[in-house]
């Protein structure tokens, strides 16, 4: 049982908490579970007029990243109590190619800012996206990385035990969610 996840995260910087907790996440997933962090900075804004002259190559390509992934785990942060915009673009974008590649597709989120709420306002939001495009989220348990400034060491190892247990918790959870979705055969 090889699953391959996708991890996407919702920030661009390249020293992002959100970075460091999927770099986290691929520490903890048990074994047989593999995280491939893809980048999409290269995904333009959307605008439909654009979209009728053909998908842009880096949509393309984050598409065909999600179709083959068996799961997307999706670490962002609260941007004004909502989804960072980069990442809304991006799932804009995706949500138009035919077949539409988060249908059915399992997804687990988490998010790490340095407020005390750790995000939970972006999850919520994110959630009911991902919903209307028809993936399928894992429910519990949630991850909301608080005060992450805090939970993180000068290498941007997750340094915080109990978050590294609940983070590996909801791993494990991902790992079974996924397999219980799978087509039998």
């Amino acid at each position: 049982m090889d699953l391959n996840i996708l991890g996407i995260n919702g920030s661009l910087r390249k020293h992002s908490y959100n970075r460091m907790a999927l770099q986290a996440a691929r520490e903890l997933m048990p074994p047989g579970m593999s995280l491939h962090i893809t980048h999409y900075e290269d995904v333009p804004l959307f605008n439909q007029d654009d979209q009728e002259q053909g998908f842009p190559v880096a949509v393309v390509r984050l598409a065909g990243e999600i179709a083959r992934a068996d799961g997307v785990l999706i670490a962002s942060p609260d941007y004004n109590h909502s989804v960072a915009g980069v990442l809304k673009n991006a799932i804009d974008w995706v949500s138009r190619i035919e077949p539409q590649p988060f249908v059915g597709k399992p997804v687990a989120m988490l998010s790490a800012t340095m407020g005390p709420v750790g995000g939970a306002r972006n999850q919520y939001e994110l959630r009911k996206i991902i919903a209307s495009i028809e993936g399928l989220c894992l429910v519990k348990p949630e991850v909301f990385i608080g005060r992450a400034d805090t939970k993180f060491d000068s290498n941007g190892h997750l340094a915080d035990e109990p978050t590294r247990r609940i983070l590996g918790l909801q791993m494990h959870a991902f790992q079974q969610w996924i397999l219980r979705l799978r087509p039998a055969g």
